[in-house]
């Protein structure tokens, strides 16, 4: 049942459509309980008595977790070899956590503290989500020759786009077919509960199809297939252990800095968190650089910190791209729901018929970005990528986002919102796409783990400054009034774009790449 192409002594083989949807079903799970709590805790947590300036804070441990998680995950998957494989043993934990916490994330009004439950929870449910997911970023890049990368993540995509659908149109279906979608004050409504319950099933039941119908090469015959490519271990320890102590110390004073114009500036406390982020990478940076003056080449801080420090230009110039195009996506998650119910439905309360009216709305057309996604994927960036070149297809579908979001701003007609989502729909196919498909053939396999790992730092980074920033921001000078935060997303979107005119992708013309 397993997908096992014949094994070729100089190159993978390539693989079929039915190898490449297996190789990334499982993110078609992931992407459900990703959508799930993106749509819905903002819901969730006013449901138990967060209140809107509460919600960034709250919002924090989804990044935070993801900052941590995934370069351990990473490096340790690069490493890791049973008789489960490489990178599945990580999918089947990461599935059997997040199906636990979806499952027990509606019952948060149970317990005796509903809010720090539900809170606690999403740590948890975020970091289950990251330990499942990251892998499959290296996972196509495992199992597809470079000349199939572009179609292998483009297929990953289309997967991330329907499962986004089924997700985000849960809700509003159950509603049409009766289930509750109103419930009394600190309660969470059925057709929410229901769909978490789903949800869990789906995600563990997704994640197992992959693991079950996939098997991994062997370290020798990854080692055959990347004979070209071969890296040095030790190589970004031993530049490590070449550095002084000032970068790391720079580091510290930054986070200090922070803190301490807390209360003079009036600042939200979130903004602590900021500071202690940048004093505690600082601090892990000298530990990191101490152990590599020693001759620790081992241990996995000094590989994680020495292979951030030397990543490729490549990743380097794709790396500001990221950061604005995850800020604006962190606001959309945060905001987008109360600013549809309160804007174009006319209520911000989360107790009345119109706020959940908005909010299903808001899941509904969320439906339409991701399904624009799914097809935008597979039938629109591949032309425009042979036509304009994988950079400027990437800045072009970055634009037409910034588009949506500018959308978002100006108009109050709800079914006019369907157009913005599917201009950002298409832009969001190229965020899931584009930039991996032109970092995976430039990356060692024997590094992919921990540099895809470390590339989504740059994911989560810009999230962690969203959820600590944008609600001193907020409270400063739109309070009460968040739907500032659109023309903030539309303008973070245009930054990415505009940066992505730095960016060079290796081969681009080459015969390989036109073929990929």
């Amino acid at each position: 049942m397993a997908t096992t192409p014949a094994v070729d002594a100089a190159r993978k083989p390539h693989m079929g459509w039915g190898g490449l949807a297996n190789i990334s079903f499982g993110f078609f799970g992931i992407q459900i309980g990703f959508v799930l709590q993106n749509s819905n805790m903002s819901r969730i947590f006013q449901t138990v008595g967060a209140s809107l300036d509460d919600l960034p804070a709250l919002w924090v441990a989804a990044p935070l977790t993801g900052l941590v998680v995934q370069p351990i995950i990473g490096h340790l998957s690069d490493k890791t070899w049973n008789r489960f494989g490489r990178r599945r043993p990580y999918f089947m934990t990461g599935a059997l956590l997040a199906a636990l916490s979806l499952f027990l994330m509606p019952l948060a009004p149970a317990f005796a503290a509903p809010l720090l439950f539900a809170a606690a929870l999403l740590w948890v449910l975020d970091a289950s989500l990251n330990i499942a997911m990251e892998p499959f970023r290296a996972f196509v890049g495992d199992m597809l020759d470079r000349s199939q990368h572009a179609t292998g993540y483009a297929v990953q995509t289309a997967f991330i786009g329907a499962g986004a659908v089924v997700a985000a149109i849960f809700p509003w279906l159950l509603e049409q077919f009766g289930v509750s979608n109103v419930a009394p004050a600190g309660q969470i409504p059925d057709t929410v509960r229901w769909s978490f319950w789903a949800g869990a099933v789906a995600l563990f039941c997704a994640i197992g199809w992959t693991v079950i119908t996939t098997r991994e090469y062997s370290p020798e015959e990854m080692a055959r297939f990347e004979a070209e490519r071969a890296v040095e271990a030790g190589a970004p320890v031993r530049a490590l252990a070449a550095k002084s102590y000032g970068s790391a110390l720079l580091w510290v004073a930054a986070g200090a800095v922070v803190a301490v114009l807390v209360a003079p500036l009036g600042l939200e406390k979130e903004i602590y968190l900021l500071g202690g982020l940048l004093a505690t990478y600082g601090l892990l940076s000298a530990i990191a650089i101490s152990m590599a003056k020693q001759g620790r080449s081992a241990n996995m801080l000094s590989s994680i910190v020495g292979d951030f420090s030397g990543m490729p230009e490549t990743m380097k110039r794709l790396a500001l791209v990221q950061f604005f195009s995850w800020s604006a996506l962190f606001i959309m998650w945060i905001y987008s729901g109360p600013i549809v119910s309160q804007y174009f439905y006319g209520s911000a309360d989360p107790t009345t018929a119109a706020y959940n009216e908005g909010a299903n709305w808001w899941n509904l057309i969320y439906t339409v970005q991701n399904g624009v996604a799914a097809i935008a994927a597979l039938a629109l960036l591949p032309v425009m990528s042979r036509k304009l070149g994988k950079a400027k297809t990437h800045m072009t579908c970055l634009l037409l986002g910034a588009a949506g979001f500018l959308g978002y701003f100006v108009l109050r007609d709800p079914a006019l919102l369907i157009v913005c989502e599917i201009l950002k729909g298409i832009a969001w196919a190229s965020i899931l796409a584009m930039p991996y498909a032109i970092l995976a053939s430039s990356l060692p396999q024997a590094k992919l783990g921990i540099y895809m790992g470390l590339f989504n730092i740059f994911i989560v980074v810009p999230q962690l400054l969203v959820a600590t920033v944008m609600g001193s921001v907020m409270k400063a000078f739109f309070p009460g009034d968040p739907i500032w935060t659109m023309l903030f997303a539309a303008a973070a979107w245009a930054l990415a774009a505009f940066a992505m005119l730095r960016v060079e992708v290796p081969g681009e013309n080459s015969q390989e790449t036109a073929n990929a």
